[in-house]
């Protein structure tokens, strides 16, 4: 139960570097010093850089394994009069990182929600591309089943721009070619870090050099929007890797779902057996 006349507290949104120290705004410097409270993902990371520009705030843990029980106490705060402010390890909460579910029940209580700008890596990334940027698509972490991922590249009309794991990556890429070697990608690495690198070029290009030499470091990788050819390609692909996974024969399945789709059969077979 929120208690009557509570004074008007406020849930503030404060994204951190995703890097670089120095990438933060006063605006959130000026929030995370006046904070009751700042919750974040992980106390031991947020903590140095609250100290590092000089920042002494009291510290709460907020993360996916306690983020319903958390949330409900943040919401109390709030209502109590508190101005709670919340951050994830980098960039903006809530952009695949926690947050969601604190500023849902904030809002379902008729509490007050202030959002800072600041630091996103699907953004910076984007920008460092090269690729159109005028209408595009974020999609969070790539999916790891291979059929929703060839969908995925398939579906994908505007430039898209996702999270990988270092370890997925030339894999990832290599489907990506599969469908249209041609089709311009970017992977970008330790965005504002020391060992920054932006890699631009043919999606069969990035798959063979990243096949041989593995990425390391946060990845965000973009990739242009898929071509009509790659586009049926992907579908078909995609068809194909459900029919395996419910327990089709490879090859049949490919000759059924080439005959259908008006790709070779052989194409299809190689392109479910790549990586």
């Amino acid at each position: 139960m929120l208690p009557p006349q509570a004074p008007p507290g406020r849930l503030v949104v404060c994204p951190t570097p995703i890097g670089n120290m120095q990438d933060i705004t006063l605006r959130v410097l000026a929030t995370l010093a006046e904070a009751d409270v700042v919750a974040c993902e992980d106390t031991r990371h947020t903590r140095p850089l609250l100290e590092r520009h000089g920042v002494r705030a009291k510290l709460v843990s907020y993360h996916e394994h306690n983020e319903r029980a958390r949330a409900a106490e943040l919401v109390r705060r709030v209502a109590a009069g508190e101005l709670v402010a919340l951050v994830s390890d980098a960039g903006t909460p809530l952009v695949s990182d926690p947050g969601f579910g604190v500023v849902r029940a904030c809002l379902q209580a008729g509490l007050a929600l202030e959002v800072l700008p600041g630091p996103t890596a699907a953004v910076t990334a984007l920008v460092a591309s090269g690729l159109p940027a005028d209408r595009w698509c974020f999609v969070g972490f790539l999916p790891r089943a291979r059929g929703e991922l060839a969908r995925l590249f398939a579906q994908s009309s505007t430039t898209l721009v996702a999270y990988e794991s270092p370890r997925r990556l030339a894999a990832s890429l290599g489907l990506l070619a599969q469908a249209d070697p041609d089709r311009p990608a970017a992977v970008c690495r330790e965005l504002t870090k020391v060992h920054e690198e932006i890699r631009r070029g043919r999606a069969a290009d990035l798959a063979e050099h990243y096949g041989a030499h593995p990425a390391r470091g946060e990845l965000v990788l973009v990739c242009g929007a898929a071509t009509a050819a790659s586009t049926e390609l992907e579908k078909a692909l995609a068809a194909l890797t459900d029919l395996v996974a419910a327990g089709a024969r490879p090859r049949p399945a490919a000759a059924a779902v080439g005959r259908l789709a008006g790709i070779s059969a052989n194409e299809l077979y190689r392109a479910l057996t790549a990586g």
